[in-house]
């Protein structure tokens, strides 16, 4: 879409700031106002606005994207979104190991242990793995932990954690993410470390990634980053 306005600036609107283009609120893909109550966020969004050239490129503007989920998906669409992330749990990544061979097996285990460690400490229940097909069903303890966690979550928080999960494959991953306690970097080196490993295999240092590969990791790499300065923004006082 070509660039259709001059300025970008804040106003007031029912739930907080929102974002003005030469006087005119922004709406969402739904048509609702983009606003937040969160000023440091609020004038992120308005950079992101502000930065575009020529032609508006949404992928350009990430968290406008997150705000847009959260206002136009979330408050009308949480109680499934909170059934699908709850699935991830039974069939998440890191609990679904391989036997052999016995490198790749200590690549998962050195990627994957320290966060099952973390869930137990968390959420006060260890998980199960398994190294054959068959579907773990994980304790009734920490479903009922886990969910009790998410539904405690804000609207703001609750985004990014559905965001983060399929995008790690991993709810345990995606919960240690939204507390803070994983990175943009770790967080990707845990959802790859199977690929990591196999890219050692094949010397991708020296005859380079798969093209394919590389743009799809380049893009996941962009949203976990968005993802992480969303939550920070959040997290400064207005």
């Amino acid at each position: 879409m070509k660039r259709f306005y001059k300025f970008v600036s804040l106003g007031d609107g029912r739930k907080g700031r929102s974002i003005l283009l030469d006087g005119k609120p922004v709406k969402t893909p739904a048509r609702n106002l983009l606003e937040t109550p969160h000023l440091d966020l609020a004038n992120a969004i308005l950079q992101e606005w502000n930065g575009q050239g020529n032609k508006i490129i949404p992928s350009e503007m990430p968290l406008t994207q997150l705000l847009s989920t959260r206002i136009d998906r979330v408050g009308s669409e949480r109680g499934a979104m909170t059934e699908a992330l709850m699935k991830y749990l039974d069939t998440d990544l890191i609990c679904y190991r391989t036997a052999l061979p016995p490198e790749m097996a200590a690549a998962q285990q050195a990627a994957w242990d320290p966060w099952l460690g973390w869930f137990e400490q968390e959420f006060g229940s260890a998980l199960e793995t398994t190294t054959n097909l068959k579907a773990l069903k994980q304790p009734v303890g920490a479903h009922k932990a886990l969910l009790e966690y998410v539904e405690g979550l804000d609207d703001d928080h609750f985004t990014v954690l559905q965001v983060v999960t399929p995008l790690c494959g991993s709810v345990v991953l995606g919960a240690a993410f939204v507390r803070g306690s994983l990175n943009p970097q770790q967080a990707f080196a845990c959802a790859r470390a199977e690929e990591s490993y196999k890219a050692g295999l094949y010397d991708e240092k020296t005859y380079g990634p798969d093209p394919a590969q590389e743009k799809k990791d380049k893009a996941e790499r962009a949203d976990l980053e968005a993802c992480a300065k969303f939550l920070d923004l959040l997290s400064k006082a207005d």
